[in-house]
């Protein structure tokens, strides 16, 4: 009779799990003794690292990732990197490690105590199985909610579970499938059509979710059928459309009185594939302006319950929009010129760059199909005006606005991409929370390039002090850290530039390894 490790690895094999991230302890290492040849164990230095990393290559590929800590120490580091994938909806599945079952009652060193709650409600679904026998049904359950739900899902195992038998019915998982399907049904597909061909003034509201291969170019396309106004819902983390196209607007502000200033004259609103609204500045107002409806179109179904105004239907956003460009009049328009991209602002300090000219040389100087991890918040501003994003997958960023996932998020989308340019576009203060993620890019010599922006400062709490009145909060200032020789020390190549013109030459160069390049900028704000 086969083990409940056997029957685990087999499953997981066969539903395309096979590379493992993570930060083994001692309760894991029953888990990982004999994995398969298929199986590829990426080492993260420090959970949240892992985690980052995880949730960079989950959202890459399209598929859920597996992902293993340790116990309640190790679970706990992990969860504020936790918080990132559960607002970007990454399907992580996180199995970790539990003491053996006699030691977990007594509380015996490196038990995690009711190991389930401690990952609640942050996860969309979490379990420890009440027998050895249940693992393996459990873990199939922990892939398909992660699935289902995409959403990170957390299952804590007993290491003596691993040697047990699995039982005569355990051979039943392997060969089990769940799928979902959210194809609306004639009748909500003509309401919505009606809907929206009877609107005089729509127009678009598109989140992370439309930034998919084929949904990203059909979003512009339906865009330009209705040719009407596109904005990206507030709270960015993914770009759903090209950032220079003439119909797109911008980011919306995350506020409820300017985002209905925004919506000022619309009768429709249609939201594809994001919450209704991910706020963060507490400035209120109505929700909706006088006379504007709102509809919005996700497979989120809690997003949908949750969301304090309009109508939603719960369906797969691409098979709306397709059903949409099937049935409305018209032929979307073609040649549209982007929009020109203005002249970088300079920072009038022969010592610093502006962040406009770091990132026209990003622009000028890297390949068309780069993709972006972004984690430098206070240069938000600077880095839409100057970036010209065309292409699905080019834009990732914190999704729940936590620190640290810069760093690990690109070593893992340049791990699920490996034929595409990946650069990682890091704020000094948010590159301390995930460092240690430069060892596992020098380890798998990626071809990672991060651009280090330092200004000494926490740019973005600074402009916060001042919306809040706390002009004189201490604990703003960062100065003495020299990343080029952190990232030396954890066996990447670094340089510090100093001009634009050597920094676009240090840019042009195409090495097969990680690179950090490090340039001083001003202090801006993120708008």
């Amino acid at each position: 009779m086969p083990s409940v490790r056997r029957v685990a690895h087999a499953f997981l094999e066969r539903q395309g799990l096979t590379t493992v991230f993570g930060n083994p302890g001692s309760n894991e290492l029953p888990f990982l003794a004999g994995l398969p040849d298929g199986f590829r164990y990426v080492l993260g230095l420090h959970e949240g690292a892992v985690v980052g990393m995880a949730d960079g290559y989950a959202q890459a590929t399209g598929r859920p990732v597996l992902v293993n800590l340790h116990a309640a120490s190790g679970s706990g580091n992990a969860m504020g990197a936790l918080t990132n994938a559960v607002a970007s909806r990454t399907p992580l599945v996180v199995v970790a490690g539990q003491q053996v079952r006699s030691a977990v009652g007594p509380e015996a060193n490196l038990a995690s105590v009711d190991a389930a709650t401690l990952m609640k409600p942050l996860v969309g679904w979490a379990a420890e199985p009440a027998c050895a026998e249940d693992v393996p049904r459990a873990l199939a359950q922990a892939v398909f909610e992660a699935r289902l739900q995409r959403r990170p899902t957390y299952l804590s195992v007993p290491y003596d579970d691993w040697a047990a038998e699995a039982g005569d019915n355990s051979l039943a998982v392997l060969d089990r499938e769940v799928a979902r399907a959210g194809v609306p049904d004639a009748e909500q597909g003509r309401r919505l059509a009606e809907r929206v061909a009877a609107a005089r003034r729509p127009a678009l509201v598109l989140g992370g979710d439309v930034d998919t291969p084929g949904l990203f170019d059909d979003a512009v396309r339906l865009a330009e059928r209705l040719d009407c106004p596109v904005w990206a819902a507030p709270s960015l983390f993914r770009l759903p459309f090209p950032n220079r196209h003439p119909l797109f607007r911008g980011v919306l502000p995350a506020g409820i009185a300017p985002v209905s200033a925004a919506f000022e004259g619309h009768d429709l609103v249609l939201v594809l594939g994001a919450p209704v609204f991910r706020y963060h500045e507490h400035l209120p107002g109505r929700y909706l302006p006088e006379g504007t409806r709102l509809v919005q179109v996700t497979e989120d179904a809690s997003a949908a319950a949750r969301a304090p105004m309009g109508e939603a239907l719960v369906a797969d956003p691409a098979a709306v929009v397709e059903h949409l460009l099937k049935v409305l009049d018209g032929a979307a328009t073609s040649g549209t010129p982007y929009r020109p991209v203005p002249e970088p602002r300079t920072a009038g300090d022969g010592d610093r760059l502006h962040p406009e000219e770091v990132f026209a040389a990003l622009r000028d100087e890297q390949p068309e199909d780069t993709a972006y991890v972004v984690e430098s918040t206070s240069t938000n501003s600077a880095w839409w005006r100057q970036m010209d994003l065309r292409r699905p997958g080019s834009y990732y960023f914190p999704a729940a606005g936590g620190l640290g996932f810069g760093l690990p998020g690109a070593v893992g989308v340049a791990m699920g991409h490996p034929d595409r340019p990946v650069v990682g576009v890091i704020g000094d203060g948010s590159a301390n929370y995930g460092i240690t993620a430069l060892w596992t890019a020098a380890q798998h010599r990626l071809p990672l390039t991060v651009v280090l922006l330092r200004n000494g400062t926490y740019g973005a709490l600074r402009w916060f002090g001042g919306l809040l009145g706390v002009p004189d909060a201490p604990g703003l200032d960062i100065p003495g850290l020299d990343f080029t020789r952190i990232a030396e020390g954890y066996g990447v190549p670094s340089r510090h530039v100093t001009g634009a013109g050597e920094l676009r030459a240090v840019l042009a160069e195409r090495p097969d390894g990680p690179r950090l390049i490090q340039v001083d900028t001003a202090l801006t704000t993120p708008a």
